[in-house]
């Protein structure tokens, strides 16, 4: 069984920059979508950012040229994804969850399309 494990969320002024991780364990490396949600208090979860399993990615409008998603090999069967985050707005504070994917060159942003999920990590951006 993987395990989606985030950390590095915290409280930000407008303006600054945080970037998230995901240690993923277990099958969820090579062949997998990886990606990132988020989901602000009273709202919908939107996707964010992924990266497809032939290594495309994709971003939502809000973020793009804030926001870049990388990952690093697995090391010890664990894979890393990290959301760099610039340029923050309060609109960003939201609770940003991690989540993967069957593998496919199709990055699908809808929250339902994916069956493995993190616990979440709070990022709270102040003005």
């Amino acid at each position: 069984q993987g395990q989606l494990v985030e950390a590095g969320g915290g409280l930000v002024q407008a303006g600054g920059s945080l970037r998230l991780s995901c240690a993923a364990s277990g099958p969820f490396f090579g062949g997998y979508n990886m990606a990132w949600f988020r989901q602000a208090s009273g709202k919908e979860r939107e996707f964010v950012a992924a990266f497809s399993s032939v290594s495309s990615t994709r971003y939502a409008d809000s973020v793009k040229g804030r926001f870049t998603i990388s990952r690093d090999n697995a090391k010890n069967t664990v894979y890393t994804v990290y959301l760099q985050m610039s340029s923050l707005k309060p609109e960003d504070t939201a609770v940003y969850y991690c989540a993967a994917s069957s593998g496919s060159s199709y990055i699908n942003t809808s929250p339902t399309s994916y069956g493995a999920w993190g616990q979440g990590t709070q990022v709270t951006v102040s003005s």
